[in-house]
């Protein structure tokens, strides 16, 4: 008498769900990610436009936690959706005038196009990489934090002591860590490790606009020279 044992049919549900279920936050934060993009390119356009000046750093720091922490406190409802679109459009008007700033030095429309297209082809091949090869890059996870608040502390005193050197190095080293952040964050999605699609777009868009402004930085001193 031959018996089919259920648990390889359990199993295959399982293993179906959940593939469902990732597929589903990598699709609704790809689609979250290209909307708050485009708000946060709008935001900075009229920015730029109304010739904003920029908020400062008290201000933008206490802006961009404060809604962060709302965004991870509302992560779960749809009050959720609007704080992360608070976020990234606050991030945006912070963005308007320092792109202004490049914009008015000698080839600095150059360099800003620059600095967006090599974000772009950044962002595209790391998260392209880790889609389509699903490698875990789990173990980076550590690495990233120690190396991101180091940086962010290196960062804040190369502007309160005004030493161009500690900027440029922390502006190379965010290049580094935002392109291992959006890795990691891919990763995090594809394995489960990230199911809630909000918080995966604040990361992957916070890597983005950091990337950018990094690479602005160093292009725009590359050019100044």
């Amino acid at each position: 008498m031959n018996r089919t044992s259920p648990f390889p049919t359990e199993i295959g549900r399982g293993q179906q769900t959940s593939v469902l279920a990732t597929n589903k936050v990598i699709r609704n934060t790809y689609m979250l990610l290209s909307a708050t993009l485009l708000f946060a390119a709008l935001t900075a356009g009229v920015s730029m436009a109304l010739n904003l000046p920029h908020p400062g750093l008290i201000i933008t720091l206490v802006g961009y936690f404060g809604l962060l922490f709302l965004t991870s406190k509302l992560r779960n409802s749809a009050g959720g959706i609007l704080a992360v679109f608070a976020l990234t459009g606050f991030m945006g008007y912070t963005l308007g005038p320092i792109i202004s700033h490049y914009i008015n030095l000698p080839n600095g429309t150059q360099t800003v196009m620059t600095a967006m297209a090599a974000t772009g082809a950044i962002f595209l091949g790391l998260s392209g990489y880790a889609l389509t090869t699903r490698k875990d890059f789990s173990f980076m996870g550590g690495f990233l934090m120690v190396g991101i608040i180091v940086a962010f502390l290196a960062g804040l005193g190369a502007i309160f002591f005004s030493i161009p050197a500690l900027s440029l190095t922390v502006s190379a080293a965010f290049v580094l860590l935002m392109s291992g952040l959006i890795l990691y964050e891919t990763s995090n999605i594809i394995h489960g490790g990230e199911t809630n699609y909000i918080m995966a777009t604040v990361t992957l868009f916070v890597s983005i606009f950091n990337l950018f402004t990094s690479l602005l930085h160093l292009l725009g001193f590359m050019n100044d020279d």
